[in-house]
């Protein structure tokens, strides 16, 4: 009976210990200084209030079960003036010539909403987008967009400036790995660490699963007595909200979608989220700047008509950004109503076949270099597939893509440029 009375303490220590929490980033949660995230901003309706009241569950809580998408937030930038598309900080980009840009006019914060005039024109541009975009599909497959119009201009509804806060000038750069967007000229690619979680196929993270992107914005919700399950379209994750009191795990144990905890606050379900790592970022596709592991989000979601859920994120990371922010957007019900199949898998030959390419690559470079031609490394898809699998036209190995953008991430997709051949006498 000692024996097994000592037993019983040690597993006791141990749990204490295990539950005892440890620093993040050099600091105790508890330490670290986090803003009230700011109540729902209900931008569905214009900023209007809303006193709809979500149907009940048998068991009594809000309903907001169904087959949702961020697919009508098209062409709304995430940031004033559209920046943020690609998780950069939202501010205005150079003019030609590294020229100042002309300041906007009028001066002050742009407005989160559509005038009204404005607002038609967009219902028009969606509308006309719809039907033609249903008209002329080509194949089985097709890009999602937007059926109906809304009039926020961006989805950052805090700072109210609508712009990106940026990182702390004390934090050292931890962009997502550039993988296979590599542009010519890169550094090699070495290891599965130098692509980023979406192309090993693991996850987006939080914001980059939610934030609209070409095609796979669905998002489902199943709510059970004391638990919501909410699950992506595109790498297929599925998080748990657990609504019964409980409190977050131990500290020491991070994981990519963190660990949430929730509450009914009203109409609306409140989630906390903390236990990240610093593997994952808020842009699209989860790119952009890699948060700390003190990141804390705080979502909302609220039922505000029968085909609308109010979404609402801040994202709390005292140690990589100057102040929080928040994102606020409607999802609406998804189109064909069902969440599609993501064949995307961890270990799949992408990653073999790309260092594959890159270790090619390096003999090439050097058997060149023998011969006298220096020349810049090619990109690992350059002259590869495009959009949708189609070939890039008039792409030259080595040359860069025509004025810069999207294109010069992935080398040659554009206008010729020295290609190493005419280097051999240099």
């Amino acid at each position: 009976m000692r024996k097994l009375g000592w037993v019983g303490a040690y597993l006791a220590m141990m749990a204490l210990m295990v539950f005892a929490g440890a620093p993040v980033s050099g600091q105790g949660q508890a330490e670290i200084k986090y803003s009230t995230p700011p109540p729902l901003v209900i931008t569905a309706f214009g900023g209007k209030a809303v006193d709809y009241k979500a149907p009940r569950t048998p068991w009594g809580d809000p309903d907001l079960q169904g087959t949702w998408s961020s697919d009508d937030m098209e062409n709304v930038g995430i940031a004033a003036g559209g920046g943020g598309g690609r998780g950069g900080r939202g501010a205005a980009p150079a003019a030609p010539g590294g020229a100042t840009p002309a300041a906007a006019a009028p001066a002050g914060p742009p407005p989160l909403y559509l005038t009204d005039e404005q607002m038609a024109a967009r219902r028009k541009q969606v509308q006309s987008g719809a039907d033609t975009r249903d008209r002329t599909a080509t194949s089985s497959f097709r890009f999602d967009y937007a059926r109906r119009a809304f009039p926020q201009t961006r989805l950052l509804v805090d700072p109210p400036d609508g712009r990106m806060p940026n990182i702390r000038a004390d934090v050292t750069p931890r962009p997502m790995p550039r993988g296979t967007n590599s542009a010519a000229g890169s550094p090699p690619l070495n290891s599965w660490l130098d692509f980023p979680l979406y192309e090993r196929c693991i996850t987006r993270g939080i914001g980059g699963s939610i934030l609209r992107v070409i095609y796979g914005n669905g998002n489902r919700i199943v709510q059970a007595p004391g638990v919501v399950a909410f699950s992506y379209e595109m790498l297929p994750d599925t998080r748990i909200f657990h609504t019964d009191g409980r409190p977050h795990v131990n500290q020491k144990i991070g994981m990519y979608l963190g660990n949430a905890t929730a509450r009914w606050e009203g109409e609306e379900l409140v989630v906390e989220t903390t236990n990240l790592t610093d593997q994952t970022a808020f842009g699209v596709n989860g790119n952009g700047t890699r948060h700390s592991k003190a990141m804390k989000i705080t979502e909302r979601f609220r039922r505000v008509a029968d085909d609308i859920i109010q979404y609402q994120a801040t994202w709390d990371d005292p140690l990589t950004y100057e102040r929080a922010f928040t994102v606020s957007f409607p999802l609406t019900p998804l189109d064909g109503g069902e969440l599609l199949p993501y064949d995307c898998h961890p270990g799949n030959k992408a990653i073999e076949m790309s260092l594959a390419a890159e270790r090619e690559e390096d003999r090439q470079l050097a058997a060149d270099l023998a011969k006298g031609i220096k020349r810049q490394r090619r990109g690992v898809q350059e002259c590869g597939a495009g959009i949708g699998g189609d070939a890039v036209a008039g792409c030259t190995p080595g040359a860069a893509a025509a004025g810069g953008g999207r294109g010069a991430g992935r080398g040659g997709r554009g206008g010729a440029a020295d290609t190493g051949e005419d280097t051999a006498e240099k």
